[in-house]
């Protein structure tokens, strides 16, 4: 076991958790059975169905195989059954030995068969009936927290598609004990306002006073995953593409960080938290530069009403996740740059980017090189204190 987290409970603030085939059919009410989210057969592969429309292909969900073998994307998250995937991309208790093998205390999981944030259920215009499938889903969540300790929290999904839906459904959580909300970064996909406008000031109101820091995860959105297909060049290999899409998809965090902090939002309500999830930190102090010079020089008036700079919103309102990033020379000047209580350690198991099979051992000679308490706050003290763990 590595050394570099003899001092800190490691807390990973990024993996998945593909859902159980039958995670909603079981927990439906009859008359909702043969329409919530369930595997069936369809041109001879399984793939998820929900009231009758395919919403994609059903595989395990990762690329390390029952052999704890790491493969690349196109050989195993678009081609491999739960027969193939590692057993820990879905079963608890399996994922509960990788973590401790791996010396995490704590995760958080992501969903992956109905989006990363829930978009792929949009399509269906029965919003009760959606409704439906979001609450399935967080109750789940719920219990994996409890049945854990704590260990696996789940972040339950909104439903984006309406301000109302999405400020009761933050408040049911929140008395399940949710630690936080995962949200698209489109709600305008869904028919909702964008995230700018002061219509979701309710929900905003509601994620503060209960202590439910706002999660947008790369991909999140139809719009996110609409643009993938579109950052590479059609010519290129076939495995280089989801390289060049995978690349493309961390620097959407740079369009929410840009669209929240300038919206005004955050004066009106100081004690938000947002988590940029699965992007990276390096990103962001030029991002923070960029935000303050181009503001001031497009929109001074609006500027001047700004109660902080655009940049110093992010120290404040924001937290990063961090993981592959090793090839800095200075990390802790990084780190200094971006704010080493605002940044969370990922692992993004068991994803095409993830840190396996030892994630703490492959960054330890880099994390060794940051100050004590840096190292400290980034493996865990930073999540405990967002996710009261």
């Amino acid at each position: 076991m590595t050394s570099i987290a003899d001092d800190v409970k490691v807390i990973d603030c990024d993996t998945h958790l593909t859902e159980a085939a039958d995670l909603w059919t079981s927990r439906a009410p009859d008359a909702y059975k043969d329409r919530v989210p369930r595997i069936e057969q369809v041109d001879g592969r399984d793939h998820w169905v929900v009231d009758g429309e395919v919403i994609g292909f059903a595989g395990g969900g990762g690329v390390i195989n029952n052999r704890e073998e790491k493969h690349p994307f196109l050989s195993s998250m678009l081609e491999w059954g739960r027969d193939t995937i590692h057993p820990a991309a879905f079963d608890i208790d399996a994922r509960l030995k990788v973590m401790d093998e791996c010396g995490v205390h704590a995760q958080l999981t992501f969903p992956n068969s109905i989006g990363l944030g829930g978009e792929n259920l949009a399509g269906n215009s029965d919003e009760r009936f959606r409704l439906l499938c979001v609450q399935i889903f967080n109750d789940a969540a719920a219990e994996y927290f409890e049945q854990t300790g704590g260990r696996i929290v789940s972040m339950p999904i909104m439903p984006a598609w309406s301000v109302d839906a999405c400020v009761e459904e933050a408040k049911r959580v929140a008395a399940q004990g949710a630690r936080g909300v995962n949200m698209t970064s489109d709600p305008s996909d869904q028919g909702a306002p964008d995230l700018a406008n002061p219509a979701w000031d309710p929900f905003w109101e509601v994620c503060e006073a209960e202590h439910l820091p706002v999660h947008f995860h790369i991909g999140a959105s139809l719009t996110a995953m609409n643009f993938y297909s579109k950052y590479f060049w059609e010519s290129q290999d076939e495995f280089v593409k989801p390289a060049i899409g995978g690349s493309m998809l961390f620097i959407n965090s740079a369009r929410v960080l840009l669209n929240i902090n300038l919206a005004g939002m955050l004066d009106r309500f100081p004690e938000l938290q947002f988590v940029a999830v699965e992007s990276g930190i390096g990103y962001i102090p030029f991002m923070l530069e960029t935000m303050d010079y181009e503001v001031w020089e497009n929109a001074p008036e609006q500027f001047s009403k700004y109660e902080l700079k655009p940049s110093e919103y992010f120290a404040r309102n924001w937290h990063a996740t961090f993981w592959f990033e090793r090839h800095f020379d200075d990390l802790q000047g990084l780190v200094d740059k971006v704010g080493d209580t605002n940044i969370l350690w990922e692992t993004d198991f068991p994803h095409p980017t993830c840190l396996y099979p030892n994630p703490l051992g492959e960054m330890e000679d880099k994390m060794a090189t940051l100050r004590p308490e840096s190292r400290r706050r980034i493996l865990g003290e930073n999540a405990a204190k967002l996710y009261r763990l």
